[in-house]
């Protein structure tokens, strides 16, 4: 059923797919068209074609949801995540506001059923894009694309401002998975001698787990790679003193040998030379 303003400017229609009959979009005007980018990595970002559109927060949460579920969700599920305070008839109420959000901004965003919700297939997620590089530079192999050589989409938290329940696991497993990538393309570009790219992998990966023993050691195999023994041997004194600072601990002996460091012999060595 199709409606217009006063001015006729604005046309509202919802549309139904060809299928089971139950299908609906969540369309309105001439915006259907633009292509809808979702940012979840370093917060919460709708864009429709050029423009980043404002979102409520509700309307926020159930986008975001959707889009970390990657498969349709079952209304009640989505309502029992969402508002997981909230008696069931004022879970179901909220959700349906928060879609009579949605279906105001003009834009494909939803896919729905009688039992269903579902991100429009359409719709742009960097999570999505992550996700694929993660797990192409992670699996077999040694070669990889251009488009993957690229840290860029491998950085930043999943809605890192956000503390609900349901995403805390989320982006804690998105965490281990991107520290994993970074390790590996730095390691992939390092013995492809793209030793600055390699450099700059590595580094992100210590940011984002700075006692992570194997990030650093990709780090620095990537430093003697591009033949800089000295950055090497200060990013491994670095790093050896910031396990001592933190855990009382000592790096793995191979990570000595690696960087060609006296190894010590004691407890009570590692004890005075944390004094120094």
């Amino acid at each position: 059923m199709d409606t217009t303003d006063d001015g006729g400017a604005t046309r509202v229609r919802r549309s139904r797919s060809l299928g089971d009959g139950n299908d609906t979009s969540l369309v309105i005007g001439h915006t259907e068209s633009l292509p809808a980018r979702v940012h979840l990595l370093r917060g919460f970002e709708l864009c429709v074609g050029p423009r980043a559109i404002p979102l409520a927060s509700n309307a926020q949460r159930l986008v975001a949801f959707l889009a970390v579920r990657e498969r349709p969700q079952r209304r009640a599920t989505v309502a029992g995540a969402l508002w997981i305070d909230a008696a069931e008839d004022r879970a179901s109420a909220n959700l349906r506001t928060a879609l009579w959000k949605i279906r105001s901004l003009g834009a494909r965003l939803i896919r729905t059923t009688a039992s269903h919700l579902a991100l429009d297939p359409k719709v742009e997620v960097d999570l999505t894009m992550f996700l694929a590089q993660a797990r192409r530079l992670i699996g077999p192999g040694d070669t990889f694309e251009d488009c993957d050589a690229s840290p860029d989409l491998l950085v930043g938290d999943l809605l890192p401002d956000w503390d609900e329940d349901w995403i805390l696991f989320e982006r804690e497993r998105l965490r281990q998975l991107r520290v994993h990538a970074l390790e590996a393309l730095c390691g992939r570009l390092s013995r492809c001698g793209r030793h600055a790219e390699a450099i700059d992998a590595g580094q992100a990966a210590v940011a984002a787990e700075p006692l992570r023993e194997s990030a650093q050691r990709v780090l620095i195999s990537a430093h003697l790679a591009e033949g800089n023994v000295c950055e090497a041997r200060r990013q491994f004194e670095l790093y050896r003193s910031l396990l001592w600072d933190s855990l009382k601990l000592s790096p793995a002996v191979d990570l000595f040998e690696l960087t060609g460091a006296s190894l010590p012999r004691t407890y009570g060595e590692l004890r005075r030379e944390s004094l120094r």
